[in-house]
């Protein structure tokens, strides 16, 4: 039996030449909103120069790894493009990230140099006698105070001319929990993110005048995807949000006549549940997509109904840079289904020896294409753990039909889904075992409608010990990030098998 195959020869370009067309095309257009400013492509072009000058004045040239922890601001995008247009590779942080998470990234990483705001920079000081490369700090928000950046570049007609970058050459390096209980850095290549950022807009339709609401992470790879590079290639704007209640989103689709959202089946349930939500006007909205989680199939025919928009449900994975399959506005709707595979993709189910199962058989997703990593940074064993004779091995678990449709049934890693973030369960256990009261414990995930899974550690103390669960939990916050740390704790005897 074959592979399903959506396959069209694409030209092969770089992160440099997507940004680059997109600016001609598109020079007096808006670009990205933030805080009731409106940047448009060109000034957003003038900014990129400026970070990618102020970087190579900084030492920093192809090869050499760029750490960016920003939230949903700006200069966000302009630290990644200002990155790559310099051979360098983005590796974006997740916000959160504790001193002593930042100092295992940070080395593991061999990141030259950090962007971050003022504001998250003690936790870089926290960490800096333990760093190995990383010895410089650039606080993105001071430099770029009252929009300097912009002006500055814009009005001295300051231009950057990037270096010769192959399509194949690392671009940016994304970390993943691992299996291990240490994060994985995904390498993903221009290739990869250049392609997938135009085969998923043509997916999606997205072309200018349409308006994104950016409410995932953009340094998480599928905000980084659906919400940044994609809407940069359809020439659209992108409303660019940090924080937000279910308030401040429906103000913002109504005042900006938001178009597209690409966001956590989380965020889609709480505007169902939203009591207010009648009193804005969403009519503006064409598209919106769920992703990181699956979305429960009776809340996607709700939220479809009471807003008036196509929901569309797709999969994927850091490690193919993410986008794997999607359901389509012109396809047959089917309740649980993560769609067909894109474009230049191939999916297929396989048994544990890595046969292709017959349709509708249980068995293991793997995927093969041009959306695949080129690997794990300084790690070939867990590279070829996952990628065999080119296919990635998901460690998901599913089903696809006669038409070609997938469906997951599960996961044959132990790992926890919680608001679109993946946790390996080993990484909080090895935290939770570092406080002196706790003997053993084992971290799991418990089922929650708002955020998929929610992470709980089973615990058994030490004789004579007595911490409660307030105490396990504020240890645990020292160390991980807050998505990572277990919301439930319950002592116990024994742990079960």
């Amino acid at each position: 039996m074959c592979p399903v195959i959506f396959w069209e020869v694409i030209k092969a370009i770089n992160l440099n030449q997507l940004l680059e067309k997109a600016v001609r095309n598109n020079t007096e257009r808006i670009a990205l909103i933030s805080n009731n400013q409106k940047i448009t492509y060109g000034q957003l072009n003038c900014a990129v120069n400026a970070v990618a000058r102020l970087l190579k004045d900084s030492g920093v040239g192809k090869g050499d790894k760029v750490a960016i922890m920003l939230p949903n601001i700006p200069e966000f995008v302009y630290s990644y493009f200002g990155a790559v247009s310099n051979g360098a590779v983005a590796v974006p942080l997740n916000t959160s990230s504790t001193s002593y998470e930042l100092t295992y990234l940070l080395n593991n990483s061999d990141a030259k140099i950090l962007i971050t705001l003022s504001s998250h920079v003690k936790r870089y000081e926290e960490a800096r006698a333990d760093l190995s490369s990383c010895h410089r700090v650039i606080a993105v928000d001071l430099l770029n105070e009252d929009g300097r950046l912009i002006a500055e570049a814009c009005g001295n007609r300051l231009s950057f001319s990037s270096v010769d970058i192959d399509p194949e050459d690392p671009a940016v390096m994304i970390y993943t929990a691992g299996l291990t209980g240490k994060p994985l850095g995904a390498v993903l290549t221009h290739r990869n993110l250049a392609n997938q950022a135009r085969v998923t807009q043509a997916i999606t339709q997205r072309k200018p005048g349409d308006v994104a609401l950016a409410v995932i992470p953009l340094f998480h790879t599928f905000g980084a995807m659906t919400n940044m590079l994609l809407e940069l290639v359809a020439g659209g704007a992108i409303l660019m949000m940090d924080r937000l209640t279910m308030d401040s989103l429906f103000s913002a689709i109504e005042r900006e006549k938001i178009t597209y959202i690409a966001a956590v089946p989380r965020l889609y349930l709480g505007m169902i549940l939203y009591e207010k939500a009648a009193k804005f006007d969403v009519s503006s909205l064409n598209l919106c997509i769920t992703g990181g989680a699956p979305m429960p199939p009776d809340f996607m025919l709700e939220f479809e109904k009471k807003f008036g928009v196509r929901l569309l449900e797709g999969y994927g994975l850091t490690e193919a840079s993410p986008v794997c399959s999607f359901n389509r506005f012109d396809t047959v709707y089917k309740p649980g289904s993560i769609g067909t595979p894109i474009m230049g993709v191939e999916i297929k189910i396989v048994d544990e020896n890595g046969r292709e199962l017959p349709r509708n058989t249980l068995g293991e997703l793997t995927v093969r294409g041009d959306n695949v990593m080129q690997g794990y940074y300084k790690n070939e064993e867990a590279t070829a753990a996952v990628i065999r004779n080119g296919w990635l091995y998901t460690g998901d678990l599913g089903r696809m039909d006669e038409e070609g449709y997938i469906f997951l049934t599960g996961v044959k890693k132990r790992m926890i889904i919680t608001s679109g973030f993946n946790v390996y369960p080993r990484e909080v256990e090895t935290v939770v075992n570092m406080h002196p009261a706790v003997k053993n414990v084992r971290v799991s995930g418990k089922a929650d409608l708002m955020r998929g899974e929610i992470v709980k550690a089973h615990i058994v103390l030490n004789e004579g010990q007595k911490p409660d669960e307030k105490e396990i939990i504020r240890h645990c916050k020292v160390y991980l990030s807050p998505y990572k740390v277990p919301r439930e704790v319950e002592f116990v005897q024994k742990l079960s098998e």
